[in-house]
């Protein structure tokens, strides 16, 4: 995160203006440790003074201090309301800690503000982006570009939010740019092979395949070029070589993960061992609608399928049960959830939890009768969300598992989420999925009838009658809308963000058959814990 100095007539005090800008360039070139001790030194000199505090704030961001990250960033906002930037990082901290309706209202402030700066406009647009709000994202980041045109990490946000709002010709356009303002842009390479299905008359191979020499010994590039080059060869119909590639790539970055399946097998049992409340200890609110799952199973098109639906909002992939849920538990751990937060939640006010689940998703729901948060791996806290939402709705997806398996392989998740680390190596997405099912089968055995368990499959297959299931279990009234999903104008802030908005296909079942000879051993490893295939 690049920081530039105070505008001229910002400082107020006679503080020694080389440390401030020594506090300065460290943070510009990473050295947060460093950036964080020079301006808490500051401080105590100038205890009013707002940069020194925006610096030392921003450096704690960047460690990981969110509690003194956010009391430092609101300390510059109240002594200088009149700085943007130090707004616009005041809402980048909030969004980060989940506190989204706080970030957004900060962000509007910001913007009201007029910035003219491009670092602060493409922060408040990270912010819209993780508040699920990309119509205004979408601007903040085009005059961001507009006003930095050489900046290639702007082009890049740009197409992103352009991709999640269906945009894409546009977020070709400017993933294009990107890639010719840097070259070694490596994720944009990725996004652009996804944004289309590629034909032998029009593809990306020959220009990917000239770039992979200049991807040795960078364990990123090599991910995003690998991964790249097996979607566009799979597309092509060459499957050895898309999977050969697909192996590539994941294993370039799997060392880098530490994924252990035996911390998760451990994780797992202790979630099967937490009891569920009784069904009035927990939040009267019937809003929520969780869409929970393996990733890559079909729940964005059942979201796509209920948010069409006059009474549903899609609010997106929420982190936001589980941050309540940790918050709940004062657990001081860093893991989102782990074994210390498991064992407090056990001393929980249920009720207090469900509400405050609710009020963390606004303002972005609320209008509407209900909202679905379909978060896959909700399916951890299904437990939990029973207990503190005893009246929520909660539809698991379900898929044929090799095809569930390979698409897990397929897929680059999110790399800052610690859910997905099991997914850079093949094996160890079936031991996942394995744990997954006996969780999922100890979720249906405690909460009976709570969890409507519907097939990817069949909803392909008979998409009006399983769309009626969904609708009856919902306690939702016939739509003709439903039936007509992709045509749902809502942004898509997922891995189907293109796949969801055309009519219902087939091709994507028995995907794994094309590549049946490379997942012998995992069919193999399913077969064994008697999983049909």
């Amino acid at each position: 995160m690049a920081v530039v100095l105070p505008r001229k007539g910002s400082i107020a005090m006679n503080e020694p203006v080389e440390l401030y800008a020594q506090a300065i360039a460290a943070l510009n070139r990473g050295e947060w440790q460093k950036a964080q001790s020079l301006a808490m030194a500051l401080l105590k000199q100038a205890p009013h003074h707002a940069g020194v505090h925006y610096v030392a704030g921003a450096a704690a961001l960047q460690l990981g201090q969110m509690p003194l990250a956010a009391e430092l960033s609101r300390r510059a906002v109240s002594l200088n309301p009149k700085r943007a930037d130090y707004a616009a990082q005041l809402a980048r901290v909030l969004a980060v800690g989940r506190f989204i309706r706080e970030a957004v209202e900060i962000a509007d402030k910001a913007m009201a503000l007029a910035p003219e700066d491009p670092l602060t406009l493409d922060t408040l647009g990270v912010v819209y982006t993780q508040a699920n709000e990309h119509g205004k994202a979408i601007k903040v980041f085009e005059r961001a570009a507009a006003l930095m045109p050489d900046r290639a990490s702007y082009r890049f946000n740009l197409a992103t939010s352009l991709t999640f709002s269906g945009r894409i010709d546009e977020a070709e356009r400017e993933h294009r740019s990107c890639l010719q303002l840097d070259p070694k842009y490596w994720k944009a390479y990725l996004a652009l092979s996804q944004l289309r299905r590629q034909t032998e008359s029009s593809n990306h191979v020959s220009w990917f395949e000239s770039v992979l020499p200049s991807a040795e010994h960078h364990a990123d590039a090599l991910m995003y070029l690998h991964l790249a080059l097996a979607k566009e060869y799979e597309d092509l119909g060459r499957y050895e070589t898309a999977f050969e590639h697909l192996t590539k790539g994941k294993s370039a970055n799997r060392a880098n993960r530490g994924y252990s399946t035996e911390h998760d097998e451990v994780l797992f049992k202790a979630l099967a061992g937490t009891p569920v409340a009784p069904l009035a200890s927990g939040s009267q609110s019937r809003e929520p609608i969780f869409v929970i799952g393996m990733p890559r199973s079909g729940t964005t098109l059942v979201e796509r399928i209920l948010s069409s639906h006059p009474q549903v909002h899609s609010a997106g992939e929420l982190q936001n049960f589980g941050v309540m849920l940790k918050r709940a538990t004062v657990s001081r751990t860093p893991q989102m959830l782990d074994l210390d937060t498991v064992a407090r939640a056990k001393d929980i006010d249920w009720r207090r939890l469900g509400d405050a689940y609710v009020a963390s998703t606004r303002p972005g729901t609320g209008h509407t009768p209900h909202f679905v948060d379909k978060l896959p791996h909700n399916f951890l806290y299904a437990g939990f969300i029973a207990s503190a939402l005893p009246n929520a709705k909660i539809i698991c997806l379900r898929r044929n598992p090799m095809d569930t398996c390979l698409s897990n392989f397929r897929q680059l998740f999110a790399q800052t989420s610690p859910y997905y680390d099991y997914s850079f190596d093949l094996m160890d997405t079936g031991r996942y999925y394995l744990l997954f099912e006996q969780l999922m089968a100890h979720w249906k055995q405690v909460i009976p009838g709570r969890i409507l368990e519907i097939d990817y499959e069949s909803i392909v297959e008979d998409q009006e009658g399983s769309t009626r299931r969904l609708l009856d279990f919902c306690g939702l009234p016939w739509d003709d809308a439903c039936l007509r999903f992709h045509d749902n104008q809502a942004p898509v802030a997922t891995a189907s963000a293109v796949q969801v908005r055309a009519p219902m296909y087939r091709s994507a079942l028995q995907r794994w058959k094309r590549y049946e000879s490379q997942l012998s051993e995992l069919r193999d490893l399913l077969e064994k814990a008697g999983t049909a295939i």
